[in-house]
């Protein structure tokens, strides 16, 4: 069962408009050529307004995760969640969640090579990310 739907505003509605469209999109500074994640109108380095929106390749690494082996409604209590913090290959992090793998620690291996993923629900489409080598 998905969570709550996301209530996109002007500031997020690209990344979820990419997401729809199975992409991954994130912003860039023309000025520094940085990427990067949470959206917000300025550049984090360099203070920068020119920036844009840019999809990017979707592969990342694994910095950090959790197991939550008790999700909170709507969720089903009774499948373990893996909340992950990620970081692409453009250097932006973000939180995620791990699919495609068992939800254990002996899976979930740090720095292991992660590819973006896109589920669809009914009203919404949520990137996720996925071991990028099968195992």
């Amino acid at each position: 069962m998905p969570g709550p739907a996301p209530a996109p505003i002007p500031e997020t509605l690209p990344f979820w408009e990419g997401a729809a469209d199975k992409e991954l999109r994130v912003q860039r500074c023309t000025p520094c050529s940085r990427h990067y994640f949470y959206p917000r109108p300025f550049c984090p380095r360099c203070g920068s307004e020119e920036v844009e929106w840019t999809t990017v390749s979707g592969d990342a690494r694994l910095v950090s995760y959790i197991i939550n082996y008790r999700p909170f409604p709507p969720f089903d209590p009774a499948t373990p969640v893996v909340v992950a913090l990620v970081e692409l290959a453009e250097g932006p992090r973000m939180m995620t969640n791990i699919v495609g793998i068992a939800p254990e620690p002996e899976n979930l291996e740090l720095d292991m090579p992660l590819k973006a993923e896109f589920i669809e629900y009914e009203d919404y489409t949520l990137p996720v990310f996925a071991p990028a080598v099968a195992r």
